[in-house]
């Protein structure tokens, strides 16, 4: 099964198909799922290889220990539930997956506050700071449909743990069909001297339309897509600092754990700048529309220039 993007789609949308494909060219994949195969569009996967997929219910914890076990009998092993419910099965991902460095790649869809309607519960805005915490976990966080698919392959093909974060909510298409992803290497979607935005996920749509924004107004802001949380580009990132001076960091995730924290930590030991954070402030979400929810915590392009031009102001 092949996949051709459209011009906004889900990153949840990549799950299955990409699965099924990668087994067509002869991978040994199996999927573990926690009753959510419909909207982690995994149950694409078990419909075609329904032996290679195990529905374990509503049980997070114990699915983790299943994927953990399978991988030890030679399957490269996909788990998937919603980002929240992830969070369930942490002692399971320490102790079963992390410490013995297995190759079980964990999924996480319906990450961050866009999740909506359903409320604080249901949406995640620590995920990344969690799995970030696990020493071999490599943690991704791609920004549209065919960068997801590129996320997918590369953790496919690269053995140990991995956590990619996706979406409910449609994001435009920013890559071509057929991207590939580099681990550990961020992308530069545009050019800019006068400071950088680092974005992942659903933010880098919109921090390109900030960019497009400030540039109206005599700013130049260079543009990083840091999907590659970690490992984390450090010199795309020291870079970035020496080259524009100052450094907005742009996510749908709390800033005291996030990206924004990964990044500062490095910088403030290799290249101090003036930084700015845009993310969840110290809070939990609510219910309401995507769309209602992102403004309401200032997940816009409008908020992202907004912390543009304060970051500038401290430039000098």
């Amino acid at each position: 099964m092949t996949m051709t993007a459209p011009a906004s789609a889900a990153t949840r949308e990549a799950l299955g198909p990409t699965l099924i494909r990668l087994v067509q060219e002869g991978m040994d994949i199996a999927v573990v799922d926690a009753d959510l195969g419909k909207s982690t569009t995994a149950q694409k996967f078990r419909a075609e290889y329904p032996e290679r997929f195990f529905e374990l219910g509503a049980a997070e914890q114990n699915m983790m220990s299943v994927a953990a076990g399978l991988s030890t009998m030679g399957f490269t092993v996909f788990a998937s539930t919603f980002a929240v419910f992830a969070e369930h099965a942490y002692d399971q991902l320490r102790m079963s997956i992390a410490q013995p460095n297995l190759n079980v790649k964990v999924v996480v869809s319906h990450g961050g506050v866009s999740v909506g309607e359903d409320g604080a519960s249901a949406q995640s805005v620590e995920d990344i700071a969690l799995f970030s915490s696990l020493v071999p976990f490599r943690v991704l966080v791609p920004a549209d449909l065919a960068e997801t698919v590129a996320c997918l392959e590369v953790a496919a093909r690269t053995p140990g743990p991995f956590m990619i974060r996706t979406g409910r909510s449609k994001v435009s298409a920013i890559y071509p069909d057929g991207s590939h992803f580099q681990l550990g290497k961020a992308s530069r979607l545009r050019e800019g001297s006068d400071v950088t935005i680092i974005a992942i996920g659903l933010m880098v749509e919109r921090a390109l339309a900030a960019a497009s924004t400030l540039a109206s107004e005599g700013i130049e802001a260079r543009v990083l897509n840091m999907a590659s949380v970690r490992p984390l580009d450090t010199a795309a990132l020291e870079a970035a600092a020496g080259e524009t001076g100052a450094i907005v960091v742009a996510e749908e995730h709390l800033t005291h754990s996030g990206l924004g924290a990964m990044c500062a930590q490095h910088l403030v030991m290799h290249r101090p700048v003036p930084m700015e954070f845009v993310g969840v402030q110290n809070r939990y979400g609510e219910s309401g529309t995507s769309n209602e929810l992102l403004e309401i915590m200032g997940l816009t392009p409008e908020g992202i220039v907004a912390a543009t031009k304060r970051v500038l102001t401290r430039k000098g």
